[in-house]
């Protein structure tokens, strides 16, 4: 990607919606992310990223489960390979991320007690050092998804609309009357121009599905749009997030999950 030509693009459109003042704002809130698509032939994959297949653990790292019904491997991040690309976005290297949730092979009632959004033990992520993961097999009755090594294309992302950031841009004099959400409403939010908006993604801002995904100083780890494995709700997107602090530390136990669908 040519990222100077493609930051002018950026700007220009930005200007073009919100104005001079706003647009600048919000031009300064790219983030880098990728793109997460599956291998096609002759193309190879970000390190080790995939989507479902078996965990990548450190020998000795207990499978997560809760209430004894084990969590699903939706997806691994090699950041090593990712690194490049991110950056200073990128404040630590912690290896090998393997994002799992409670998505068991198990008739809904038994297990439709438990909060799998709102109870963290639903949803870990678990960082492994590349020099000592080994495959780990997924444990019955959690559900197996097929593995899908995936290659990471570039984007510059900007927030939804309806992100907390969004609301409080200064469009400038003379425009104090206007409400950011709505003039914000027709941003391209996923650059180069010809780059899918949907889709499964790492780092960056996230696709804006319906609502703020975002909460305050978090960075974006991980979305997962549904496709022909995975299936959040009526065609929705999960998204794994965390708190800066947390990332920079490796504190991966405050990572937040949230689902979007219509």
């Amino acid at each position: 990607m040519d990222v100077s030509r493609v930051m002018a693009e950026i700007e220009r459109h930005c200007v073009e919606v919100l104005g001079e003042h706003g647009g600048a704002e919000m031009a300064a809130l790219v983030r880098r992310g990728h793109a997460l698509v599956p291998v096609g032939d002759g193309e190879a994959p970000a390190g080790r990223s995939r989507l479902g297949g078996a965990a990548l653990l450190e020998s000795g790292t207990p499978w997560p489960e809760v209430e004894g019904i084990p969590l699903s491997l939706l997806a691994v991040l090699d950041t090593d390979a990712l690194a490049r690309w991110l950056g200073a976005e990128l404040p630590v290297r912690p290896g090998l991320l393997n994002f799992f949730f409670l998505e068991p092979d198990l008739p809904y009632e038994e297990y439709r007690h438990l909060d799998f959004l709102g109870d963290e033990r639903c949803r870990r992520v678990i960082a492994a050092d590349p020099a000592f993961a080994v495959e780990t097999s997924v444990p019955a009755p959690a559900t197996v998804f097929d593995e899908r090594p995936v290659t990471a294309r570039p984007l510059l992302t900007l927030p939804g609309n309806e992100e907390s950031v969004v609301a409080s841009l200064d469009l400038g004099p003379g425009n104090e009357d206007k409400w950011p959400v709505m003039e914000a409403y027709n941003i391209r939010t996923t650059w180069p121009s010809d780059a899918q908006q949907e889709g499964h993604r790492a780092f960056g801002w996230p696709w804006p599905f319906q609502s703020p995904v975002m909460e305050e100083d978090e960075v974006h780890l991980l979305q997962l749009d549904s496709d022909d494995h995975f299936q959040w709700g009526d065609m929705g997107v999960l998204y794994f997030t965390i708190p800066a602090d947390a990332l920079r530390k490796g504190d991966f136990g405050q990572v937040r999950i949230d689902m979007h669908c219509s």
